[in-house]
């Protein structure tokens, strides 16, 4: 009788490969791997792989999410920013020709390059990854921010910043953070995840959330700098008026009386507040300050 191969992602086969290599997780890096099959293969699902698409996974720790994308895509370019899983990585995969296994900060990659040289020939590509809680806001922006040629990116996050990224105007989880993600991709939490089926336990549950990439934002801004900006400064004291966090960007000696008469040629009620401005709100106040200061006298 052949003896059955446990997935990598089998809690005994797991605690044996961190055994035979004697891993210690560093807290800096916020390691914690996924010990459940059943979930890994929603993320699968979700990411919507087929044997035509290529994967950029970062972080994949030992290969337990790697294995199942192996499986079912064409090619896997997995980032890992940890030396020390380096040869796990190539020992746990070394039956899956198709994973490319690249020592690297993510944060500090070219991401044109890497997508030219790897993933160039696909026409679907798709983002996996089981971020680590205290920089997933850093690697979604970048990911957002570059443009890259890619159709979804499907993350294991924290469950209260998946909320918040998925949030609607009016809900205290509304923020900056809310609309950044939106004015980029449709958002929506695929399944939220307890902490009991991670090693070690973190002291939070999760959620896989994917982003569907738009093919154009969201909203048409003149400038995503000013809209940003904007957005930044509504968010900056939630409990303050739109009126009085936005009165800054107006020079001169009334401030709050040009700030007022601005927002109400907006069509935007100063009393508000900035959680209960939708994106399209933000997009009209940041192209009429950019029209503003353009036709300005020079």
């Amino acid at each position: 009788m052949t003896k059955r191969i446990e997935s990598i992602a089998h809690p005994s086969q797991t605690k044996a490969i961190l055994q035979k290599y004697g891993f210690t997780f560093k807290k800096s890096l916020g390691q914690n791997f996924l010990v459940d099959t059943n979930i890994l293969n929603h993320i699968v699902t979700a990411a919507n792989i087929d044997n035509h698409t290529g994967v950029l996974e970062i972080g994949p720790g030992i290969g337990a999410l790697t294995e199942q994308l192996a499986k079912a895509s064409k090619r896997v370019v997995a980032i890992e920013i940890d030396r020390r899983l380096i040869p796990i990585l190539q020992d746990s995969l070394s039956n899956y020709a198709n994973v490319t296994i690249i020592c690297e900060d993510i944060l500090k990659l070219d991401l044109m390059k890497l997508f030219a040289n790897e993933l160039a020939t696909f026409a679907n590509v798709s983002v996996v990854a089981n971020l680590p809680y205290y920089i997933t806001t850093p690697i979604l922006m970048m990911l957002l921010e570059h443009k890259l040629p890619i159709q979804q990116i499907v993350v294991m996050i924290q469950r209260e910043v998946a909320e918040r990224m998925t949030a609607s105007p009016g809900t205290k989880e509304y923020g900056s953070l809310s609309i950044a993600i939106q004015y980029y991709a449709v958002a929506e939490v695929v399944m939220k995840v307890p902490r009991t089926v991670f090693i070690p336990q973190p002291n939070v549950d999760s959620a896989v959330m994917r982003l569907t990439m738009r093919k154009a934002p969201a909203v048409e801004v003149l400038d995503e700098q000013m809209f940003f900006s904007i957005v930044q400064a509504a968010f900056q004291q939630r409990r303050k008026t739109i009126l009085n966090n936005l009165q800054s960007l107006f020079p001169g000696e009334h401030q709050k009386a040009t700030c007022r008469t601005f927002l109400e040629s907006c069509l935007i009620a100063p009393e508000r507040r900035g959680e209960t401005l939708d994106l399209h709100e933000f997009a009209r106040i940041a192209n009429r300050l950019v029209s503003m200061r353009t036709n300005l006298p020079s």
